[in-house]
């Protein structure tokens, strides 16, 4: 729609593709107002742009022939900058994420908060429900962990980004925290990814570990048709043959999927390499090749932890990284958030 339409034009236009056999979803930006219209009859498709071209507050139509609509780039043409309580994740600013991979108590999780948001973190990450391969691993605090996450969050200042497994525990997790996470088993469990599109909760959706981008995209699709487009990505590392680093961490992802959509795009070089020594260097790759966000597991003792510890940084690890991102960051013309503690 055109600079200054109006809502009756908006609602004339929305009736209009209605009639045509689409669904419609408006979204009200600042300056301009876009009407995302999916499904219709293919060999109607032309006929439609012309008559939608003729209405008064159309400024064009644009016909987006990939399978993903809504999170298409062609969609909104510019980088979506979702705003999380204040952080807001795909703007100039780079966001850090970090915490524990688990919450394992109290203490351990107050003092992991404290240092990461004094280093330059905006989101505390944690596990409160685990996924895992064997039914015999730790699976998680579960409330308990979550009613730690948050309180960790509003005594420092951070936001609070965790998995959430099971449709069941959405509107749970989703009181606590304030981005939920889907983590690469659930990419593909539709009816997860559907009930997230219910929420109006920031959704973090992470890459199955043998998804190709357009599979990725399709589950984001997901989400957004549901009606929740505060959808970001993350790059956690793929299977393959490579049996060193327990994932392959695809950075080609990052600026593949900056051609393709317009959600922001995070990278988890912690999941993504599982070796402590390579999250650093796959994080300066990860800030030059354009990622908004960076997930790392950060622990106060990495070698005691419940849980990956392998790929856990120190605290002391994490405070000397942040100035050499922040480095990376500037010379591709961008910054990391301040620290929201001194």
């Amino acid at each position: 729609m055109k600079t200054g339409s109006t809502t009756a034009q908006v609602k004339e236009i929305s009736d209009r593709l209605e009639e045509f056999g689409y669904v419609v979803n408006p979204i009200f930006g600042v300056e301009k107002t876009v009407i995302g219209a999916v499904g219709g009859a293919e060999h109607q498709k032309v006929d439609s742009i012309d008559q939608l071209r003729a209405y008064e507050g159309v400024e064009d139509v644009i016909l987006i022939t990939k399978p993903y609509k809504f999170v298409a780039k062609e969609y909104r043409g510019k980088k979506s900058v979702i705003d999380v309580g204040g952080v807001l994740i795909g703007g100039d600013k780079i966001v850090m994420m970090a915490g524990p991979c688990t919450v394992e108590d109290e203490g351990q999780l107050l003092y992991t908060a404290e240092k990461v948001a004094k280093a330059g973190a905006r989101i505390l990450r944690g596990g409160a429900y685990k996924p895992c391969t064997s039914p015999y691993s730790y699976q998680g605090m579960g409330v308990e962990g979550l009613e730690l996450l948050q309180a960790a969050g509003k005594q420092f200042g951070l936001k609070v980004v965790t998995e959430v497994m099971h449709v069941r525990k959405v509107e749970e997790v989703a009181q606590y925290a304030d981005i939920l996470q889907i983590g690469t088993r659930n990419m593909q469990n539709y009816d997860l990814l559907r009930e997230v599109g219910q929420s109006r909760t920031p959704v973090m959706l992470k890459r199955g570990m043998t998804a190709k981008f357009e599979e990725w995209l399709l589950a984001a699709e997901y989400i957004a048709a549901g009606g929740n487009e505060k959808i970001m990505l993350c790059e956690r590392g793929i299977r393959t043959f490579e049996p060193y680093t327990r994932n392959t961490l695809d950075l080609s992802a990052v600026p593949a999927l900056n051609s393709l959509t317009h959600l922001p795009v995070i990278v988890d070089p912690s999941q993504g390499t599982g070796r402590r020594e390579l999250v650093g260097p796959m994080s300066k790759a990860s800030v030059a090749v354009g990622a908004d966000g960076l997930i790392i597991e950060v622990h106060p003792s990495p070698d005691h932890a419940i849980k990956d510890g392998a790929q856990s940084i120190t605290i002391e690890g994490f405070e000397k990284l942040m100035p050499e991102l922040e480095a990376i960051a500037a010379a591709v013309g961008r910054t990391f958030r301040q620290p929201v503690l001194s």
